[in-house]
Order: C-alpha cells, then structure tokens, then sequence
C-alpha cells in the first residue's frame, strides 16, 4: 500500500539559523583573543619605529606653505612661516615636527639645538596642532632652534609627510630630496652616528 510518509528530522537536529546564531555569539570573543594575541606579540617582539618605511625616502619632500607661529618672536624679531622655497635651498636641510605636550619632544630639544650648531645646516620647524600660546611657552622655555617655524594646525602637511607621532625629522638634501626619517627622539647617538654622517655627506 502506498502512503506518503515525511521524515521527521532527528532529535537533535538544530536549524542553520540557529548554528549561525550560535557561532556569531562567539565572534566578540574570538576578536578578542586575536587582539590579545596581536598585543602579546607586540610586547615580547617591539617593533622598532625606525624601520617603519618611508615612502619619502628619495623622493622631493611634500612641497608646503604653512604660516608662522603667532604672536613668537626670537630677539624681537618675528619668525617667518614655512614656504616651498625653504626645502630646497641647495644646502642639506632639517625638518623637524614637534609638539609642546610632546615629552619626548620636550627631551629631544637640546639635542636639535646642539644639531643646529653642530652641522650649520637650517633647522626647519613644523609645530603640530598645538595652541598658540602653548607653542610659545615651549620655545620661550627651552630655546628655540629653528630658523622657521610653519603651524601645521590642521594635520594636513603631517599626513603628506607621512608622520606617525611627535616627534619626527627629515634630512634633506640641497634639492629637497629625502634623505632620512627619523622616527622619536633624537638621543646623543643617533645624532652622532646617523644624523651628523648623513648631514656631512649630504654637503
């Protein structure tokens, strides 16, 4: 005799809507532990920013037009902005972004001032978002090394250089080509060793 039967589904049986429910409730977690693990490896192998590249090296610096820090002055005298011209001026040039609640940038200081007459190369100065008033305090503290200061206020010429934090600096060349990133402070040793040498040869 024929009949038409259905097979009912086992006992067990658990609908896919339901397994994927299950599996999207365990997706936070899962993330987690890959962060975790991510910031594990990062702990025990730091990397070290210094060879983070750069895709400047080589090529002309981003050519930019930033205006002066208000208001700041050097022996009575105003200091001028930042224009194009200022990195290239057929010398080796410093470029150097920084910031007045920057502690490593407060560290490294005295370091670009001793750079500056140590190589007689300008010292140019790019001031990252910070207020006015605060970049002033800063330099009327601890001297002020720059023969020009540009107020990057947006964060538009530390995109184009492809600056990751305070502080950073860039050698250049004669023609505005960069030479060298540095990434963090600049300490007695790598100023020594890396910067004065790639100044030098860059004459």
């Amino acid at each position: 005799m024929d009949t038409d039967t259905e097979t009912a589904p086992p006992a067990d049986a658990v609908p896919l809507t339901a397994r994927k429910r299950s599996w999207l409730a365990f997706l936070p977690a899962i993330v987690f532990v890959g962060v975790a693990g991510l910031f594990l490896i990062s702990l025990l192998w730091p990397v070290d920013p210094q060879k983070l590249p750069s895709m400047l090296i080589g090529k002309s610096a981003p050519q930019i037009t930033l205006p002066p820090l208000e208001g700041f002055t050097d022996n009575g005298a105003p200091v001028r902005g930042i224009t194009p011209a200022d990195l290239a001026q057929g010398k080796p040039v410093i470029v150097n972004f920084w910031q007045s609640s920057c502690a490593p940038c407060v560290a490294e200081h005295p370091m670009l001032i001793i750079l500056a007459e140590k190589t007689g190369v300008p010292l140019i100065g790019i001031n990252y978002q910070d207020p006015a008033a605060g970049a002033r305090r800063f330099l009327n503290r601890y001297g002020n090394p720059f023969s020009a200061i540009g107020v990057d206020a947006s964060g538009r010429a530390a995109i184009e250089w492809g600056v990751y934090g305070m502080p950073e600096t860039f050698i250049l060349d004669g023609k505005g080509t960069v030479l060298y990133k540095h990434i963090g402070e600049i300490t007695p040793e790598a100023m020594d060793k890396i910067l004065i040498p790639i100044i030098a040869k860059a004459r």
